[in-house]
């Protein structure tokens, strides 16, 4: 009979029963996600992987990932080998603001039995899987149109005003620490492995919260944008025709992604790995000469890093720190970041028509949110149902992959400033 007992209290079905019933909320927002994913297909690439970490994460039992191991802001070595929790190290955990929560998940002298996403999640604690995932990036990407037209990185700095618009306004509102609202703010940049290089970073105890809402609304791009291209511009400044742009020789596009990974590695030194990595990349596939190389990157690499990544970030979005009121207020800030950062880039390129001989379409401009290629095909989309013989696409795609590196950037001078 107590063999019997012990099965049952081992459970899940028990430990939900008589434990903490956010789980279910956990449970159901995780279903919600999948069906995003699956039926609706949002960014089904990484919001299934994440969205199902969120499942396993909030079973209760399982033990794949235990937070106390990453508590305040850090690896805790220590406990990988199994050691026994001590009272000062919890003591430490209080000192350094780590929920009640969190802290109550252990006692001291028990020791933590390393769980299979504790494993996978250092990949991105240490921040190896989102500059792979750079890699993958810039092994698909043509910097091409960027190199044609210099002007339109200007375009793509201008559409990172979301995040320091979104970074002010986490501020203004009291909640955030200047780290937790710099997190935040990188959400305007419509990348995801930026947000979540800077996030585990700077406030990884916001990692679930700010990825789900990054992914999300990178899916949303093309519902988010559209009015606010349309508000900001004229019909007759929509049907603006661009002329082709010049054919960029090959020598040029060996020698950009070498000068820009020196030139921001010089001056932003800690967003030299994502830059290094996607400019890697992209020197793959230019150069010609590693054509295996190029493949793997863009293709086995870039998958099975997305598959590790979903599944932890996924699994950070437990019960304790996801359940919270800042939650819904993150994605409020989200819709501020991509709005604020659509407006700059359509802004700008107005500004600049008042200076230039041949006239920029605005609606390139939005694309500067990164988001590579949806941005820049919802300028296309947007600038053919004002005039459909006018082509934008790889106009759009200048400040689409300017806002790449200008994501990079701003992570990078974030980093440098709240690190």
């Amino acid at each position: 009979m107590d063999a019997i007992m012990n099965f049952i209290q081992a459970t899940g079905f028990y430990q939900i029963a008589t434990g903490d019933w956010k789980v279910l909320i956990m449970l159901l927002i995780s279903f919600v996600l999948l069906y995003l994913a699956i039926v609706k297909k949002f960014e089904p690439l990484l919001l299934l992987p994440i969205a199902f970490g969120m499942l396993i994460t909030n079973l209760p039992g399982a033990g794949m990932y235990h937070e106390i191991l990453f508590a305040g802001g850090h690896v805790n070595w220590e406990f990988f080998g199994g050691n026994p929790i001590t009272p000062e190290f919890l003591a430490e955990l209080e000192s350094l603001g780590v929920s009640e929560a969190v802290r109550n998940t252990v006692q001291v002298g028990e020791s933590i039995s390393v769980g299979l996403i504790d494993v996978l999640y250092l990949g991105v604690k240490l921040g190896i899987y989102p500059c792979l995932i750079f890699m993958g990036v810039g092994a698909g990407t043509d910097f091409g149109p960027l190199i044609a037209n210099p002007k339109t990185l200007l375009l793509g700095a201008a559409a990172q005003l979301g995040i320091f618009m979104t970074y002010v306004g986490c501020q203004i509102s009291g909640v955030f620490s200047y780290a937790q609202s710099a997190s935040i703010g990188i959400i305007g940049g419509a990348d995801g492995p930026t947000a979540i290089f800077v996030t585990s970073k700077l406030a990884p105890e916001l990692l679930g919260p700010i990825a789900v809402a990054a992914y999300s609304y990178m899916a949303l791009v093309p519902v988010i944008q559209p009015p606010i291209m349309r508000l900001l511009t004229s019909e007759a400044e929509r049907k603006i025709v661009m002329r082709p742009l010049r054919e960029v020789s090959k020598r040029e596009k060996i020698i950009f992604p070498i000068l820009v990974t020196v030139f921001v590695a010089l001056l932003v030194p800690s967003a030299g790995p994502l830059i290094a990595c996607l400019m890697l990349g992209n020197l793959f596939k230019e150069s010609g000469v590693v054509e295996r190389l190029n493949k793997t990157a863009q293709n086995e690499l870039m998958n099975i890093v997305t598959i590790f990544l979903g599944i932890s970030v996924g699994a950070t979005a437990t019960a304790t720190t996801f359940l919270q009121g800042r939650t819904l207020l993150i994605m409020a800030m989200g819709v501020v970041a991509f709005g604020f950062g659509t407006a700059g880039g359509v802004l700008l390129a107005k500004l600049m028509n008042l200076f230039l001989k041949e006239k920029i379409n605005p609606l390139i401009g939005s694309a500067g949110v990164s988001a590579v290629p949806m941005a820049a095909r919802v300028s296309q989309v947007e600038g053919q149902k004002a005039n459909p013989s006018n082509f934008l696409l790889m106009h759009a795609m200048g400040p689409n992959v300017a806002g790449v590196i200008g994501s990079a950037i701003a992570a990078g001078v974030l980093m440098a400033l709240f690190g």
